[in-house]
């Protein structure tokens, strides 16, 4: 069963909501240019460049994502480029101000980190005779493959936040003490267990283009 049977919409809308969501980060990359935020700027930049994913993967390699999975990674980005838009009504952001926000994308970014370490450990495994990988072992790797992006992000949100205090400026990315940090990577786990169980009825086209770049790079 492919995602978008579980979405209940067709490839044409999916590709019509990734492509709604990428032009409203270039509006939102815009007003961070006009306020000069550059949190704002910074975010949503790196949320666009993110969306390129697809396209530069199909047109250098040969590698086309289903379009749910493009859907997938652009609502990523796109509610971490939303989340730090201040809200006209508050002083503060969609983060700080939405309960539930932080956790819902952490457990979508976590999910694409996962079906990266999922993607290239099954078309390793596929590849080559020499390498052979237990599902067992494949579900703790992701586990453990997420849980360390996870904890890296967290040092480099808090070494941003060092930085920005130090220096008088105003931090790209923020933390709100030590129960974010810790609730931040438990929804890191869950978004990590879902790739880790529904990611071979999935992600499976994708390893097998995966699979074929690696052979025609090795043949």
């Amino acid at each position: 069963m492919r995602i978008r049977d579980y979405l209940g919409i067709s490839d044409r809308r999916q590709r019509q909501a990734s492509r709604g969501m990428t032009l409203s980060m270039i509006v939102i990359f815009g007003i961070g240019v006009w306020t000069g935020n550059t949190g704002i700027i910074v975010n949503t930049a790196l949320g666009l460049a993110v969306t390129q994913i697809p396209p530069l993967l199909e047109r250098d390699y040969g590698i086309t994502l289903d379009p749910a999975l493009t859907l997938w990674i652009t609502s990523a980005v796109f509610l971490h480029a939303v989340g730090v838009i201040g809200i006209p009504w508050s002083a503060t952001n969609f983060y700080a101000s939405v309960p539930g926000w932080d956790h819902l994308t952490h457990a979508l970014s976590s999910s694409l980190v996962a079906a990266v370490g999922y993607t290239t450990v099954r078309a390793l495994d596929r590849h080559s005779e020499e390498i052979y990988l237990p599902p067992r072992f494949t579900f703790v790797f992701i586990l453990l493959f997420v849980l360390a992006f996870g904890v890296l992000w967290e040092v480099i949100e808090f070494t941003i936040g060092l930085v920005a205090e130090s220096t008088g400026n105003s931090a790209v990315l923020t933390q709100y003490g030590l129960r974010d940090t810790m609730l931040d990577l438990v929804f890191d786990t869950v978004g990590a267990v879902v790739v880790a169980i529904w990611g071979t009825a999935h992600l499976t086209d994708v390893v097998g283009h995966v699979e074929g770049w690696l052979g025609q790079r090795t043949s």
